[in-house]
């Protein structure tokens, strides 16, 4: 009785031993520090022209263009896109990772049984003792416990790895998000576009039909040659041949959308292809601090979480040079007899501290160590580059916009006076002072300039969606149900939770 008091003492001495361990342990690797890219304090004020600075409200960017069928389809992409539930599922399986490495804090218990039947040789050594030779039957059943202290912070760090890089899902997820509202807004102003062509295509041939029908008219007079009858089918045919590839590229757009949504790409033909406007821009475009764009570009927060988890993994393999502290334990009932299992005085247990600690692995540790090290240069390189391309990605979209916008401008002009250019020279040809050839250059111009201007119109407003798209539009914290993703577990230990938050570079 006295050596098992004994054996409780030593045992409790250790857990206590092994406690202060813990409490007093320090974690060993790096402690990660957001990198600070240099950044410009405004825009480059060339790019700025047509635009203003402020605040830019982006996560419903969307609805500046006042569609009510293009803010449906956003809020069905939503919970629609396929795209979109696979970039979930992501999420779901690094959350479902950080709970892995996080379980790691807590004991591990296994239930254990075990039946075994066996004999003694007659022949063997134990045949001379009593019962050699003879059948036994051995009934074990009981529980087993293993606890890996976490001295040097093996597990603590491979959970804060695991936390970044759940949290770098998180943002993998706002850019697949960020890239699908604009695939839809694109994809939508085509189509509007693509029918804005045809409406202008259909004008077009109305008009050089009537054309067409005054060179006959003049023809049967004697009052022109047949090379004006001629030319004038000419203008008019491909004018027509025209409208099948338009017709095409509408039906085209239509199938990108309904795939978009996750729906069969012909659903949506109905619903689209009674023509409508293609989305107007506001007067005025808000644009906010390239700061901001730190804290708004999934990219550029994904990349930063890539930094702090390789930063962990740093720590990781270091304390692998430390020793690993563990308690194992186990509770059981052993007996020859199965009528004597259940008794007390079948009981047997033990329980203990245990180390192990690498002397010597030819540099592997140390050489593993340089490897992370060497990832977490290439991570931080990495998230630099992300800063540029996307301050780069920003500049080009607002360069793009605006130049796009005075280009447009100039075609609506060209568009009115080509219009009145044609019923002037149309004028002058039933009359007879001019001939024929004038009338089909400004019909043809006519044509080409409104096609432009359908086309720059377009663009536009694509070119602000892309602008918005650069911006990291289309999500915030408090709207997207993801942000809510949380590290699962409690450290037994320390009592504290593991990391949660984004942490903003």
């Amino acid at each position: 009785m006295d050596c098992a008091r004994r054996v409780v003492r030593v045992s409790f001495g250790a857990v206590g031993l092994l406690s202060i361990l813990l409490v007093s342990g320090c974690r060993v690797g790096p402690d990660y520090v957001p990198p600070t890219p240099s950044v410009p304090d405004q825009w480059h004020q060339k790019t700025m022209e047509g635009l203003t600075e402020g605040s830019a409200s982006l996560d419903t960017w969307w609805k500046v263009f006042d569609d009510p069928v293009l803010e449906k389809y956003m809020r069905e992409a939503r919970t629609d896109n396929l795209n979109l539930k696979a970039a979930y599922s992501r999420v779901m399986e690094s959350l479902a990772i950080l709970g892995v490495a996080s379980g790691t804090y807590w004991p591990q218990l296994d239930a254990v049984g075990e039946y075994y039947r066996s004999r003694a040789s007659d022949n063997g050594p134990l045949a001379d003792l009593p019962g050699g030779g003879d059948t036994n039957n051995l009934y074990f059943g009981g529980l087993d416990a293993t606890w890996e202290i976490d001295v040097f912070g093996r597990i603590s760090r491979s959970v804060e790895a695991a936390s970044a890089q759940m949290e770098a899902s998180v943002e993998d997820y706002r850019g697949v998000l960020v890239a699908l509202y604009s695939q839809i807004a694109q994809s939508y102003i085509d189509l509007r576009a693509i029918q804005a062509r045809i409406q202008y295509a259909q004008a077009n041939i109305s008009l050089q039909k009537n054309t067409l029908k005054l060179t006959q008219d003049r023809r049967k007079l004697e009052l022109v040659p047949e090379l004006d009858v001629q030319q004038a089918t000419l203008n008019l045919s491909v004018t027509q041949a025209r409208l099948p590839d338009l017709r095409r590229l509408e039906a085209w757009a239509i199938h990108r959308l309904g795939v978009l949504l996750g729906k069969p790409p012909a659903t949506l033909y109905n619903e689209l292809s009674v023509f409508a406007k293609i989305p107007a821009p506001p007067e005025s475009v808000t644009m906010g601090l390239p700061a901001e764009l730190l804290r708004q570009r999934p990219d550029v927060r994904q990349a930063e979480r890539r930094v702090a988890a390789q930063t962990a993994l740093v720590g990781v393999a270091t304390a692998n040079l430390y020793p690993v502290f563990s308690l194992s334990g186990t509770f059981a009932l052993e007996s020859l007899d199965l009528k004597d299992a259940a008794d007390w005085d079948s009981h047997t247990w033990g329980f203990g501290p245990s180390f192990r600690w690498n002397l010597f692995d030819g540099k592997r540790i140390r050489n593993a160590i340089k490897v992370r090290e060497a990832q977490t240069e290439q991570a931080v390189i990495a998230y630099e580059q992300t800063v540029l391309r996307a301050l780069e990605d920003v500049e080009n979209s607002m360069v793009a916009y605006t130049r796009e916008k005075q280009r447009a401008q100039a075609l609506q002009r060209s568009v009115d006076a080509a219009k009145k250019s044609v019923d002037l020279v149309k004028s002058l040809y039933e009359i007879g002072l001019t001939d024929f050839q004038n009338v089909l250059d400004m019909e043809r111009t006519l044509a080409e300039q409104e096609d432009q201007l359908a086309d720059s119109q377009g663009m536009v407003a694509k070119y602000l969606v892309r602008l918005y798209a650069a911006l990291g539009g289309g999500w915030s914290v408090e709207k997207d149900s993801v942000a809510q993703a949380k590290a699962p577990a409690t450290t037994p230990a320390t009592n504290e939770t593991g990391p949660q938050k984004q942490t903003q570079p």
